[in-house]
């Protein structure tokens, strides 16, 4: 599904601001993969996203999704087979639009009620009952009047309206005071397993770093530290990560947030 072989990318070279961000990442993800991602800040998880999504081209190395090198495909092409989710809920929908009319926009409708039909409507409607938010009474109010949680739960399903190749989640429930977030995190592992999606997401929380998807990445300085999956994940608590973490580079991981939130 994804195969990322040896993708280095150092921004600002030459100059007092050089920052290598990737270091000779491979990554290889079967059809239907969950996985989580976890790591300090700079660590090089939002570059990696960034990367496989096309916002910079790598200066080595090579991405295939689904069967096709996308290495020097251009973002917005590569954003038909790619839904992302950002950790700022406000940057998935468009506020002055209804409801109805974002999902008709994420639908494939340009966002023309008239382009999309009635079953689709209904679709739209069911949807939104199964977020348990009510909004599926709210379908012609603009999305400029939701909650920050609303706002990420109807991204949640714009991205997923249209099952994607994969789909790219960037802590994208770390805004959302913890009631919201956990019912946010519910409903992804729910449309995830049900679509049967292959999935990457960013999260600070060891805890659900380890219980979400069948396999945990953790990055440190730009390369990827652990990977576990299988018998090797399966009974891990937050204290191994920390263990493994310390062995693999020489130091205790000392990045509060993460160890706050564990």
């Amino acid at each position: 599904m994804l195969t990322m072989q040896n993708i280095s990318k150092t921004f600002n070279p030459g100059t007092l601001n050089e920052k290598t961000a990737l270091r000779d990442v491979s990554l290889h993800l079967d059809p239907g993969d969950f996985v989580t991602i976890i790591g300090a800040n700079g660590a090089g998880k939002s570059t990696l996203f960034n990367a496989i999504a096309g916002s910079f081209l790598p200066d080595t190395g090579s991405i295939v999704l689904d069967g096709k090198d996308v290495t020097f495909q251009p973002e917005y092409k590569r954003a038909k087979s790619i839904g992302r989710l950002f950790q700022d809920p406000m940057r998935g929908t468009a506020p002055a639009m209804t409801i109805e009319e974002n999902l008709a926009l994420a639908a494939g409708g340009g966002g023309w009620l008239s382009h999309v039909s009635r079953a689709e409507k209904e679709n739209f409607r069911d949807l939104l009952a199964m977020l348990g938010m009510g909004l599926e009474d709210r379908m012609r109010q603009p999305v400029g009047l939701l909650s920050g949680g609303q706002r990420q739960a109807l991204t949640l399903l714009m991205a997923t309206v249209v099952p994607p190749k994969l789909l790219l989640l960037d802590e994208h429930t770390a805004a959302l005071d913890p009631g919201t977030a956990e019912k946010v995190l519910a409903l992804t592992e729910s449309i995830v397993r049900e679509g049967k999606l292959t999935c990457l997401m960013i999260t600070h929380n060891m805890s659900s770093a380890l219980a979400l998807g069948n396999r945990t990445l953790m990055m440190d300085a730009g390369r990827i530290l652990l990977d576990l999956k299988g018998e090797e994940r399966r009974g891990l608590g937050v204290d191994d990560l920390l263990r493994l973490f310390k062995e693999n580079v020489g130091k205790a991981l000392d990045n509060d947030r993460m160890l706050l939130t564990k």
